[in-house]
C-alpha cells in the first residue's frame, strides 16, 4: 500500500545528479543547453557562476532556467551569436540544509574556419627521394579530421610506402614516377558544421631516378625523442622512415616486452598505440627501420602523467544526534594532487566554526554531532593535469516514522501489504502486532520484511483488525496503526451472450453483478475495446444489463460489461450480430451553390452546399482548380478535406484566374463534379523558386544540353515567364555565359570532350527574378575511349569460370567517365567431334575503375575467344587483342530422357539417351534402383554401365513393389546431374493385396469334381443315345433350345440347371446364369466372376477377365 510523499517527507541536503561535461562543445547552429540536475528535500533552488562571478539569468532574454531543473537553455531563434556565452560556467543547487555545486563547465562553441589562401607550385622532386606533403589545416573546435584525396575526389591509396601522418601531413618514403600522375589535397571534416575543408591541391614533376638508399627518419627527427601522455588515456608513438624500397618498421620497449593485451600496430606498423595508457607503461621505446640496404632506430622515452583519480571518494553521512562519523578523501595522481575541503561551496577555512568538526588533511572528523549541524561538503583535489570534484552531505535529524493512523482495504483472498515507513540512525528494529495483542506477527499467513511492510499472502475475514508496527532503537520508539479492512469480491454472475439479431430489433444484453454492499458499484459498457456512447438509445435496467433500441448495421461488435469497485473488477464479453438487409447505395450527388469570400492576395474561403450521400456516408470532398492562361480547361487537384465539412480556406498563388470546383466522394465513389465558381484573378509577383531537376550532359561530343523541370502555371507568378541559364568551365577563373530561353532546354555547342561545367538556371517574369539559384554540376558530351585494355590474361579456374587480369587504360583516353570494363567472348567449337555449338558473342561487365575480374557460365570442354575494351557514357572502346583459351571438361547434364516400360509382372525395361551436354568424354552411366511399397523401403542396388549403353532390363523380385531409378552419367571429372523416375503402379494397391486365389479354395475345388463327374456321366449316355441311333437335342439346324428339364448338350455346350459349360479350344467358361439386369455371368479359370463391379470398374481388364499390361 502506497503512501503520499508528504507523509514520508525526510529532509535531505542536495545532492548533484547530472551535469554536463568539464570540456563542453556545442554547435553554433543548435540551441545551447548546459545541465544541471539535483535532488534534495526540501527542492533544491538553482544558480549559476560564469568565469567566477554571478550569472544573472533573468538579465538576459535569450538565456531560462527550466523549471524545477537548474539547466539552462540559450535560446538564439531569434538571433545572437553563440560566441558571446563562451566561458567557464557553475551551477550551485541550495536548500535549507546545504549547498551542491557542479564540476566547472568549459563551454566552447565549434568553430569550422577557412583554409587560408595560398599559392601551391609544383613539386619537383627525384625519383627514389624521401618527400612530405604538409596539410597544416586551420584550427578548428574540436580538430577537424584529416584525409587526402586527389582534385578529382579519389582517395589516395596508402601503404607502407606512402602514408598519412598523426599530424595530417602525407609521407613519401621514396617517390615512384606513377605519383605524379594524380595530384593531391589535404581534406579537413569538421564535426559539428559537417563540412569539409579542401586545400590546394600539390602537384608533383618526378625527374631522374636515383639508386637505392638506406633507411632514414622523416618523423620524428633525429635518434631520439620524449613524449608525456595522462594515465587512462591511449598512447600514439609514431615513426616515419624514408628509403628505397620502402622500409619495413618494427617497435620494441627496452627491458621487457610490449604491453600484453592492449597494444596495436596502425598505419602499416608506422605507429604503435597502447590503449588505457598506466604508470608501468612508462620506460622507453625504439622503433627499427629497415631494408635491405640497411637499418636505423629512433627511440622514445615516455613519461605518464596522471591526473586525479579516486581511491576514496567521500560518500554521505547520515547521523543520530550525538553520533560520531568521517568523511574521507582520498586522490592520487602524477604529481601527487591536493586536497581542498568546502562547506555549501565556500572553503572551509572561512566558514562558520562548528565545534563537533576537525580537519585532518584528507578526512574529517565529526564527533557528538548535533542537530543543525546538516551541510554539503565538497571535495577538490587537482594538480596540473586536472581537477576532481565530489559533494557529500552531513545529515543529522531526529527519527521519522509514517502518519500514525492508516485504513487498507483489500479484497478477500487477495494478497496485500502493511507499509510503516520508518528512519533512523542508529537504524531501529521494527515489530508488528495485532488487536494489542503481544506475539510478534512474522510466519505462516505473515512475513515482515527489513523495510518495516508486513506482507499478508491471503487475506481472509478474520484478519480484519488493527495492526501495529513498533519501530525501536537506543534513542527510542515509535509506533503507528493500520487497520485493515476484507471485503467481498466484485463478480458477474450472469454475463452477456452471443446474440444474432434483425435490424432494427432491440436486444438486451444482460450482466448480472455480485459485490461487498460496503462498496459503490460501478457498471460500464465498452463496444469494441472502447467506451460505449449510445445516447437516448440505450436503456439500462437496475445495471443488471443494457438495452439497445433499435439497433443498426455499426451497433455490430464485442460488448463487454466492466463491474468495478475502488479496490477491484470483474468484465465479460460477447459479441452481437446485426442481420442487414442490402440497402442500396450510390456515388454522391454532386455539391452545389459554390461561393467564394474573404478574398485576399494569397487565399479565399471556398463555401458549398452538400449533394445527398445516396446512403453511403461522404468521406472526403476533393477541390480541383483550373486557370486560363497556360493550361485552359484542364482541372488540377488543389487540396482535399474531410467529408465533414463544406467550407476550406484555399492557399493561392499570384498571377493565376483561378475557378474552382469540388467533388464529392464516399465508398462507393466520386460524384459528378459541381458546376465551377466565378474566376478570380491573383496579382502578379516576382517567382519565388527556380527551376528544378537541372542537369546538363552532352548529346554529341562537342555539345552540353542544359535541361530542366520548367515552373507550372501556380509558379510563374507573373507574365513572360522565362528562364535565365548560365554556364561557365569549372575552373577557379572560368568566365560565365548566358542566355535568355523559354523552354526548359538550352544547348551549348564547341564544347571540349567532358569537361565539367557549372550551370545556374534562374526563372523570372516581368516582374522580376527569383532568388539566386543553387549551382549544379554538368559534363559536355563523351566520345568513344581510344584506348583497348592491354596484357590480357587468363587463368581457367574450373570447367565453368576463369578469372582475367588486364592492364587498365590511362584516363586521359576514355573521353568521359568510365562505366566499365567488359569481356566479350564467345564458344568457337567443342573439343568433342561433330557436335554443333552456338557462337552468340556474350558480355560481363566489370564496373569502375579496375583490373581483374571472373567469367563464369562457360560450356566445359569447348574453345572459347574473348575481348576485352572499356565503356564510357558513349559506347564501347576499340577491342583488344582476341584471345583464345580452352576449357577443361566437367560433369554432363542429365540423360536427355528415361523410359520405363513392363510388359508383364517378371521385368521392367528401361531406355535413356545420352545427355544434352556431355561437357566431356562420356566414360559410362550409374544407375541406382531401390524398390519402395508405401513408406518401406528396400535396398539400393548399383549398377556401373558402359558409355554406348542406353538400354537395361531388370529381374522383378516380387511383382507388387514399385521401383524409383536415379540416372546419371560421367566423365572423367565425375558423376553428372541425376535424372530420377518410378515405376508406375500395376495394379490397385488395395486390390493387389486383397486378392485370393480362387482356384485354390476347397469349395471351387469340390464343385469342379462334380461338375467333370457330371460331364462323364452325360458324354456316357450320348454314346449310348448314339449307338442307337439317335441325335443330340438341336441338332438339324432347326434352331429349337434344349429340352424343357434344362440339362442337355447342344453345339459346343453343356447345360446343366443354371450352370453352362463352354466347350472348345479356347478357355472353358461357365455360366451361372443372369444378373438382376438380365446379363450373363460367367465363371473363368481364375475363378473370377466376369462382370464383377470390382473387376468391371478397373480399366486395366479386357473382357476375357485378364488384366492389361
Amino acid at each position: 500500500v502506497s503512501l503520499s510523499p508528504k507523509l514520508l517527507w525526510v529532509p535531505q541536503p542536495p545532492t548533484i545528479t547530472k551535469q554536463s561535461i568539464k570540456d563542453y562543445i556545442v554547435d553554433p547552429r543548435d540551441n545551447i543547453f548546459i545541465e544541471c540536475e539535483a535532488k534534495g528535500n526540501p527542492t533544491p533552488i538553482f544558480s549559476w557562476t560564469r568565469n567566477g562571478k554571478f550569472f544573472n539569468v533573468a538579465k538576459d532574454p535569450k538565456v531560462s532556467m527550466r523549471r524545477r531543473s537548474g539547466t539552462l537553455v540559450i535560446d538564439f531563434h531569434s538571433g545572437g551569436r553563440p560566441d558571446d556565452y563562451e566561458g567557464e560556467y557553475q551551477c550551485f543547487a541550495r536548500n535549507d540544509y546545504g549547498t551542491a555545486l557542479s564540476s566547472k563547465i568549459h563551454l566552447q562553441v565549434s568553430k569550422s574556419p577557412l583554409w587560408p589562401k595560398e599559392k601551391v607550385d609544383v613539386i619537383e622532386v627525384d625519383e627514389g627521394a624521401p618527400l612530405s606533403l604538409q596539410c597544416n589545416p586551420p584550427p578548428g573546435l574540436p580538430e577537424p579530421v584529416i584525409f587526402w584525396m586527389s582534385s578529382s575526389m579519389e582517395p589516395i591509396p596508402q601503404d607502407k610506402r606512402v602514408s598519412q601522418g598523426q599530424n595530417g601531413d602525407l609521407y613519401f618514403s621514396n617517390v615512384l614516377a606513377q605519383d605524379a600522375l594524380t595530384d593531391y589535397s589535404c581534406n579537413a571534416r569538421f564535426h559539428f558544421t559537417h563540412t569539409i575543408q579542401q586545400k590546394n591541391p600539390y602537384t608533383l614533376k618526378v625527374k631522374t631516378r636515383i639508386t637505392e638508399t638506406t633507411p632514414s627518419f622523416m618523423y620524428p627527427y633525429g635518434t631520439s625523442s620524449s613524449q608525456m601522455v595522462l594515465r587512462g588515456v591511449d598512447l600514439l608513438l609514431e615513426c616515419i622512415a624514408s628509403g628505397v624500397p620502402a622500409p619495413d618498421i618494427m617497435w620494441y620497449k627496452k627491458g621487457g616486452e610490449l604491453p600484453v593485451g592492449k597494444t596495436k600496430l596502425e598505419n602499416f606498423n608506422k605507429a604503435l598505440r597502447i590503449s588505457n595508457v598506466s604508470e608501468e607503461d612508462s620506460g622507453e621505446y625504439f622503433c627499427l627501420a629497415s631494408n635491405k640496404m640497411g637499418s636505423i632506430r629512433h627511440t622514445i622515452s615516455v613519461r605518464v602523467k596522471a591526473a586525479p583519480y579516486w581511491l576514496d571518494e567521500p560518500e554521505n553521512l547520515i547521523l543520530a544526534p550525538g553520533e560520531d562519523g568521517r568523511l574521507v578523501c582520498r586522490a592520487n595522481g602524477n604529481p601527487k594532487p591536493s586536497i581542498q575541503w568546502l562547506v555549501n561551496g565556500e572553503p572551509i577555512e572561512t566558514s562558520p566554526p562548528n565545534p563537533s568538526r576537525e580537519v585532518a588533511g584528507d578526512t574529517i572528523v565529526f564527533r557528538d554531532t548535533q542537530i543543525g549541524s546538516s551541510a554539503v561538503y565538497q571535495c577538490n583535489a587537482s594538480n596540473e593535469h586536472g581537477y576532481l570534484l565530489a559533494n557529500a552531505f552531513v545529515n543529522v535529524q531526529p527519527r521519522i516514522l509514517g502518519p500514525k493512523h492508516q485504513l487498507i482495504r483489500v479484497i478477500e483472498n487477495n494478497r496485500t501489504r502493511l507499509d510503516c515507513p520508518f528512519f533512523g540512525s542508529p537504524i531501529p528494529t521494527l515489530r508488528w502486532f495485532k488487536n494489542g495483542q503481544g506475539n510478534m506477527l512474522d510466519g505462516g499467513n505473515y512475513k515482515a520484511h527489513e523495510n518495516g511492510s508486513l506482507e499478508m499472502f491471503m487475506a481472509r475475514k478474520e484478519d480484519q483488525g488493527i495492526y501495529t508496527c513498533v519501530a525501536t532503537s537506543i534513542l527510542g520508539k515509535a509506533e503507528a496503526q493500520v487497520r485493515l479492512e476484507v471485503k467481498d469480491p466484485t463478480r458477474i454472475v450472469r454475463g452477456p451472450e452471443d446474440q444474432v439479431v434483425k435490424r432494427g430489433d432491440m436486444p438486451r444484453i444482460p450482466c448480472r453483478v455480485k459485490h461487498d454492499p460496503t462498496l459503490r458499484l460501478m457498471v460500464t459498457w465498452l463496444k469494441d475495446n472502447a467506451p460505449l456512447y449510445l445516447g437516448s438509445r440505450s436503456v439500462p435496467k437496475n445495471s443488471d444489463g443494457l438495452t439497445i433500441h433499435g439497433v443498426v448495421e455499426k451497433d455490430q461488435g464485442d460488448y463487454t460489461c466492466v463491474a468495478s469497485t475502488e479496490l477491484d473488477r470483474d468484465l465479460a464479453k460477447a459479441y452481437l450480430t446485426v442481420l442487414i438487409y442490402p440497402i442500396p447505395t450510390e456515388r454522391p450527388d454532386r455539391p452545389r451553390d459554390l461561393e467564394l469570400t474573404d478574398l485576399a492576395e494569397r487565399s479565399v474561403t471556398l463555401t458549398w452546399i452538400p449533394g445527398d450521400d445516396n446512403n453511403s456516408p461522404i468521406t472526403d470532398y476533393i477541390v480541383q482548380f483550373e486557370e486560363d492562361r497556360l493550361q485552359p480547361g484542364i482541372w488540377h487537384n488543389h487540396s482535399r478535406y474531410p467529408g465533414s465539412v463544406n467550407s476550406a480556406v484555399l492557399s493561392l498563388s499570384p498571377y493565376v484566374n483561378y475557378q474552382f470546383r469540388v467533388i464529392a466522394v464516399n465508398e462507393v465513389g466520386s460524384s459528378v463534379p459541381s458546376l465551377p465558381s466565378e474566376r478570380y484573378q491573383t496579382n502578379g509577383a516576382r517567382p519565388e523558386i527556380n527551376p528544378t531537376g537541372v542537369q546538363g550532359a552532352g548529346t554529341q561530343k562537342n555539345n552540353m544540353e542544359i535541361t530542366w523541370t520548367p515552373l507550372n502555371a501556380t509558379q510563374a507568378y507573373g507574365p513572360n515567364l522565362r528562364y535565365i541559364v548560365r554556364w561557365r568551365r569549372r575552373e577557379p577563373r572560368g568566365s560565365w555565359h548566358n542566355e535568355t530561353v523559354r523552354g526548359a532546354r538550352h544547348v551549348v555547342w564547341n564544347t571540349p570532350i567532358y569537361v565539367p561545367y557549372e550551370i545556374k538556371v534562374q526563372a523570372e517574369n516581368d516582374f522580376g527574378r527569383a532568388p539566386e539559384p543553387d549551382t549544379y554540376i554538368g559534363y559536355s558530351g563523351e566520345d568513344y575511349p581510344k584506348a583497348a585494355p592491354t596484357d590480357v590474361r587468363i587463368r581457367v579456374l574450373n570447367s565453368t569460370a576463369i578469372a582475367l587480369t588486364w592492364t587498365r587504360v590511362h584516363l586521359d583516353t576514355i573521353q568521359g567517365q568510365l562505366k566499365e570494363y567488359r569481356a566479350y567472348f564467345w564458344r568457337d567449337s567443342s573439343l568433342l567431334k561433330n557436335l554443333w555449338v552456338s557462337k552468340k558473342r556474350q558480355f560481363v561487365s566489370f564496373p569502375g575503375d579496375r583490373n581483374r575480374g571472373t567469367v563464369s557460365r562457360l560450356f566445359p570442354y569447348s574453345n572459347y575467344k574473348l575481348e576485352m575494351v572499356v565503356t564510357n557514357g558513349r559506347g564501347d572502346g576499340p577491342r583488344s587483342e582476341t584471345k583464345e583459351f580452352p576449357t577443361p571438361e566437367g560433369v554432363p547434364s542429365s540423360p536427355r530422357y528415361l523410359r520405363i516400360r513392363q510388359p508383364n509382372l517378371e521385368i521392367i525395361n528401361l531406355e535413356w539417351d545420352h545427355p544434352e551436354h556431355p561437357n566431356g568424354i562420356i566414360t559410362g552411366y550409374t544407375l541406382r534402383y531401390q524398390p519402395f511399397n508405401g513408406t518401406r523401403t528396400g535396398r539400393t542396388v548399383v549398377e556401373n554401365l558402359s558409355p554406348n549403353q542406353t538400354r537395361f532390363t531388370l529381374q522383378r523380385s516380387d511383382p507388387i513393389s514399385r521401383y524409383r531409378f536415379v540416372l546419371r552419367a560421367r566423365t572423367q571429372v565425375g558423376e553428372g546431374e541425376a535424372l530420377v523416375e518410378e515405376s508406375p503402379a500395376l495394379l490397385d494397391e488395395a486390390y493387389t493385396k486383397n486378392q485370393v486365389d480362387i482356384a485354390t479354395q476347397g469349395w471351387f475345388i469340390g464343385l469342379m469334381c462334380a461338375i467333370a463327374l457330371l460331364v462323364l456321366i452325360l458324354l456316357i449316355v450320348c454314346f449310348i443315345k448314339r449307338s442307337r441311333g439317335g441325335k443330340y437335342p438341336g441338332e438339324g439346324g432347326n434352331g429349337n433350345s434344349p429340352n424343357s428339364n434344362g440339362s442337355g448338350i447342344f453345339g459346343n455346350h453343356l447345360v446343366v440347371g443354371n450352370i453352362q459349360v463352354r466347350i472348345g479350344m479356347g478357355i472353358p467358361q461357365i455360366s451361372i446364369g443372369e444378373d438382376g439386369n438380365g446379363n450373363s455371368r460367367n465363371l473363368n479359370r481364375s475363378g473370377i466372376l466376369e462382370g464383377d463391379p470390382v473387376l468391371g470398374n478397373n480399366p486395366g481388364e479386357s473382357g476375357n477377365g485378364y488384366s492389361q499390361i
